[in-house]
Parts: structure tokens; sequence; C-alpha cells
């Protein structure tokens, strides 16, 4: 196969820049003029092309050089961008490791490299991992214009050791036609920021959002040959958001290279220009809420006690309307259910914002990306997530701002049918409540629905496009009338005020949606992990308390239908399967015996924090530490996956063993 001549050229001047940066050339020279010296007999005038090979390959010069050239197995036609979207070898200088991408060579990209980070100074004193060491981790999350990534895990220390790349598609959503490639002028018009997000992971696998950054990349389109470096500093976050947590040096490179660059004053004024524009809209809605606010006031002066939530601050302690965390989300083929929607956000992890001191509650609603990577939030991340999934669905979805029992400030979600049925989700639990409100009016002796609900008060509703303040008499969730068109009750604020600071695209400040991703966790995988680490704790506990312990295959595998029934019911809050596993299990126990069950359910993989819990239970200890006659043990566990790596694990202890009187 022969190579195009502009090809066989540009890899002709690739293996002299090898060769020339080895030196090769002159490593030949010392070995010949050293061979002429030792091998040449006096009646031999030359050296012949074999006796210089065999003195470079005992010399080890050819396995040299054979070591730094990376070679593909693959046909090299594949390797080459002739059609869109074949595989394009990328080498990273720093690494000798090939990698592969699919590219298109009629799209732009922007080319982002990490290369390394420093000053991360709460990591000073970290010592030095030794190989095989469990240490927590750095990960770099980034998300741009409906693309994510991820870096390798580095461990964390004062200078994190990130070298990662990263192909980001700019020419996207019709941004010209396949056969037009964007230029500078029409790049320029791309307010997207990188969104990044800085994740630790420590030994235990538990999460903490440590920065979150949006760079601004247009400055590369200004820089000559379209590559620049930047130094950028990382914030803490929350009560720490004016605190430097670290630095990286950041690359960025345009490929293919730009043909015109702009200069960098052109570049500066169309930024300069957005932040005047969003300034002066962010600016204007917050005169208009604070007119709202005040005729809100005046219509009854106890609502200033209620929970009326315009602005929130996010992870960076920046203030922005609450329509702005709320924007319809499809998942694709990720989840096809509302209900499957609600138990996915049910299974990530709920943690309230960490306050220095005390003081009541800290208040951080995070934005989507930092929510989705740290697998973790507070209430409202919850709430903000389900009623987007919800608001992709199609379905009329708000998000309730109020309080719970003994006036604890809460987040829930509200659905409103179109028969007027109005339904609560509550999005830490999964549950589904209907509301049926009590009518006041009513005779003291006449029967009034009793809610089930765990909602006291309500203060306010919204989603990306409406804000309602609630102006009934009372703000009791029990007696209030969800008649969102009824201004006597609800006060609207402006729609078309909330969509100049909250629709897509109408401010720079206003950080994308990023899509969810499938899970990377095999079920099967984990759930043997898991059961297999569980069986070990349970011997070794046994045999501290001078137990033998004798495991049943069988018994445990007649565990999973009760497991998947378990999951089946919390997702469709249907009953399932049960008939068929009391049927198998009574068959499995002989007559005289007795058998003791005890399923529970965990969002994360850790076994030992796991087994620690059960424990915790009197059912569970009672079977884990179970003395008689003829005990047989059994435990099964099974682990659901969701996007995003979320996961519900079920583990159920079980043991039969012979009744003695």
């Amino acid at each position: 196969m022969s190579l195009p001549p502009e090809k066989a050229s540009e890899l002709k001047q690739l293996i002299h820049q090898q060769l020339s940066k080895m030196d090769v050339h002159g490593r030949i020279r010392e070995i010949l003029a050293e061979t002429i010296r030792e091998e040449l007999a006096p009646d031999q005038q030359q050296l012949s092309t074999e006796d210089l090979i065999k003195a470079l390959k005992r010399r080890g010069i050819i396995d040299d050089v054979m070591k730094e050239l990376n070679f593909v197995s693959d046909n090299v036609d594949q390797e080459l961008p002739s059609s869109p979207k074949q595989p394009v070898c990328f080498t990273d200088r720093q690494s000798t490791l090939l990698k592969k991408t699919n590219i298109d060579p009629t799209r732009r990209y922007l080319y982002l490299q990490v290369l390394g980070g420093k000053a991360f100074l709460e990591h000073l004193q970290e010592p030095e991992p030794l190989p095989g060491q469990a240490c927590s981790t750095f990960t770099l999350c980034l998300h741009f214009r409906n693309q994510r990534f991820r870096s390798k895990p580095v461990p964390c220390a004062c200078e994190p050791d990130f070298h990662d790349g990263f192909l980001l598609e700019v020419h996207r959503e019709n941004l010209g036609d396949g056969t037009r490639m964007a230029d500078s002028t029409t790049m320029l018009s791309i307010s997207d920021p990188v969104h990044m997000v800085l994740i630790k992971t420590d030994i235990f696998a538990e999460t903490t959002l440590v920065a979150s950054y949006f760079l601004e990349w247009r400055s590369v389109l200004g820089s000559e040959n379209g590559v620049t470096n930047l130094t950028v500093e990382l914030m803490g976050v929350g009560t720490e958001s004016k605190v430097s947590v670290g630095i990286l040096n950041i690359k960025l490179e345009m490929y293919p290279p730009l043909n015109q660059t702009l200069s960098q004053e052109v570049v500066n004024t169309q930024l300069a220009l957005e932040r005047q524009k969003t300034a002066e809209k962010e600016r204007l809605f917050l005169v208009y809420a604070k007119q709202w606010w005040r005729e809100y006031l005046q219509i009854r002066p106890s609502h200033n006690s209620r929970l009326v939530k315009i602005f929130a601050q996010d992870e960076n302690g920046i203030n922005r309307p609450v329509c702005s965390y709320v924007k319809p989300l499809r998942a694709g083929r990720l989840l096809d259910t509302p209900r499957q929607a609600a138990r996915f956000v049910n299974v990530l992890g709920y943690e309230r914002a960490p306050v220095i001191g005390g003081g009541g509650k800290q208040e951080q609603w995070c934005t989507l990306l930092a929510f989705l990577c740290r697998n973790k939030g507070d209430c409202e991340d919850h709430a903000n997530l389900l009623c987007s999934l919800l608001l992709g669905y199609g379905l009329e979805a708000f998000v309730c701002v109020g309080t719970k029992a003994k006036g604890v400030p809460h987040a829930w979600v509200m659905t409103c049918g179109t028969d007027g049925t109005v339904t609560f989700w509550e999005s830490l639990t999964g549950h589904r409540y209907l509301h049926k409100p009590i009518n006041p009016d009513e005779p003291p002796a006449a029967e009034q629905p009793k809610p089930l609900y765990p909602y006291r008060t309500i203060g306010c509703v919204f989603n990306h496009q409406t804000f309602l303040g609630n102006c009934q008499p009372s703000d009791s969730v029990e007696s209030c009338v969800f008649d969102l068109n009824d201004e006597s009750k609800w006060k609207p604020m402006s729609e078309e005020a909330v969509k100049s600071v909250c629709a897509p695209g109408a401010t720079t400040s206003l950080p994308p949606f990023p899509p969810l991703c499938a899970s990377t966790i095999d079920a099967s995988v984990t759930s043997n992990e898991i059961e297999m680490q569980l069986r070990l704790l349970v011997s070794e506990h046994r045999k501290d308390l001078g137990l033998t312990t004798v495991w049943e295959d069988q018994l445990s595998y007649l565990l999973s239908p009760a497991l998947a029934s378990y999951e089946f019911e919390r997702t469709t809050s249907i009953s399932a399967g049960n008939e068929e596993f009391q049927d198998a299990i009574r068959r499995a126990v002989p007559d005289g015996h007795t058998f003791k069950g005890f399923p529970i359910h965990f969002v994360y993989r850790n076994a030992r924090r796991a087994f620690a819990t059960c424990l915790r239970s009197p059912f569970c200890e009672e079977i884990i530490c179970c003395r008689g006659d003829q005990v047989r043990l059994a435990v099964r566990v099974r682990v659901f996956t969701y996007p995003e790596s979320a996961c519900a694990v079920w583990i159920m202890f079980a043991c039969k063993y012979r009744s003695v009187l």
C-alpha cells in the first residue's frame, strides 16, 4: 500500500525529528569510528553495511529507536482522516501510549490539555503514596456543549500530577452545514464556557466537591497559531468560595489550526460586551424582583415570614434566580419512566452543605454538573434534578419550597395533572403523595382527608418559566389550593422577566445543563464482590464469638427474587413476585426448621460500612450471630445500576436452623 506524497513527506519529517531529538546521528558516528578502530583489519579498506548494522544492534541503538517510535497494528488507511469520523491517532508527547478518538475533519475542535497542578496547599503535608497503597484522589470533570469528560484519578498532592487531554467539539448544533467549518467569527459568538469541577475521593470512596470553575476558552481565538497557555486559579466552594484551593496549568489548542486568528482586542471587546449585556439583564431583573416582593408584602404583612425563595447561592457563592436551576432534561434511553427517574434521584446520596461551626443550615444550591459529579447533594439539588427530569417527560412539574415538621426548611416536587390532580414527589425517598386539600369552612364533625405527606408549609413554587408566591391566608400545605392560575391565591412573576435571565442562552452567566451519563458499574461483578466481602466479614465475626459458619449457596440464590421484587416495588410502587419467593423458601426449609431473613437497602458499595450498619439492627444481629442445631447461613447482594454510576444496593442476610424445644 502506498501513501499519498504529502503523507509520506510528513512521515519522513516526523521520523527525522525523532532521530534528531535522540541524537541518533551523533551516536552512529561515534560507533562507526569506534568500529573502524577496533574491527577493521589492516588488509580491509572499508566496512560493509551488514557489519555496521551488527555493531549498532550490539550497542542497543536500534532497540532504543524502536522503543521511541510508536506503531499501531491497525491498517494505516484507517488512521488517516480521509473520510468523516474515521479513527485518528493522537500521541501525547508526555506519554508513550497512543490514544484513539473519532474526529470529523469537517468539524472544529478545541483540544484542552491539563498539564499538572500546583499550590494545593491543603495537601502540602500529604505523604507520597506507596505502590498499591490506597490514597485520596483528585478527579477533574468537564462539560462543554453537551459533551462530558472525566480525567484519570490522580493522588492528592500539593502538586497533583494531572496530565490529560480532552478533545471538545466546538462545531455543534447547526453552526453551519457539514461542508463548511466554523470560522473564528462564528466561534466567537459561542458563549458556552467549559465547566470544570474538581472532585476529591477519599479511601472510603466518599466524594467531596473541591472547586467549580467556568473556563472562558475564546481567548485562544486571538492567540498566535491558535494555541494558548493559561494558569487557572481554582477557588473553594460554599463558605470557602473566596479562598484559593490550587492552580491548574492548561493549554488550549484549536484543531484544525485556524486559517485566520482574530485580534486579541476583538475577542476582549466581544467578552466585555457580553458581560455588560448580562449585567444589565441581571440588574433589571433584580429591580423587578424587589418591586414584586414589595407588592407581595403589601398583600399581607405576615408574608414576610414565608419561605418565598427568589434567589439562591450556588457552590461559588453567586446569587442566581431559582428558576435557573431547573430546565427540561431528557434522559435519552437511560431512564424509561418518570417513576424510574424519581428512583434514580432518590439513590443519589443526601448530604447537607458543610458548615464550619454552628448557626444553622448553610445554604448551597449546586449546579447540576457539580451535583452529578459528586453523586450527592442537599434536598434542593435533588428536587431541582427531579423537576427537570419530570419536565423532560412532558409533565407540568414545579419545585416547592416550604417546611417539614418542626419548621425545618425543605424542597420537594409537585406535578399538576390535566384533571386537576396534584401529586407531591419526595425526591429524597422516591415516595409519591396525592394532595387533597382540607376545607377549613367545613363543620368540625365533617370527615376531612388525613395527609400522609410530611410537609407543613409552602411558600412558593417554581420551574424554568414560572415563579409563584403563595398568597393564601394560610401557608399550611394541607389547606392549600393549587389552582395556580388564580392570582388571588398565587402571585405570579412576569414570565418575560423570568425568561430574560433564565431562558437558555439568555445570559452568559447561566451554566449550561449537562446530559446524563450511563453507568460505568458492572452490576454482576460488583454484586459478587460485595457478597464475597460480606461472607468473609460474617465468618470473621462469628469466629470471634466462637461460632462456626456454614454457607448454603442454594439458599443464597433463592433470595435473589426477593431483592429484585423490592427494587421493582421501589421503582413502580407495585409489589410483584413475592408468592414465588415464599413458595421456594418453604420448599427449601425442611420440617422442624426455622427460616429468618433480613433485607436492607444502601446507596453505597462499601461492604464493611454496610456490615457495621446491619449489626446495629437487632434482627440482623440475631441472624448473623445465630446459634443452634444445623445452622446454615445465606447472604445475597444485588446491585441495581442507574445513570451517573448511582446504584441501589440490596442485601439480604438469612439463616435456617433446626428448632430445638
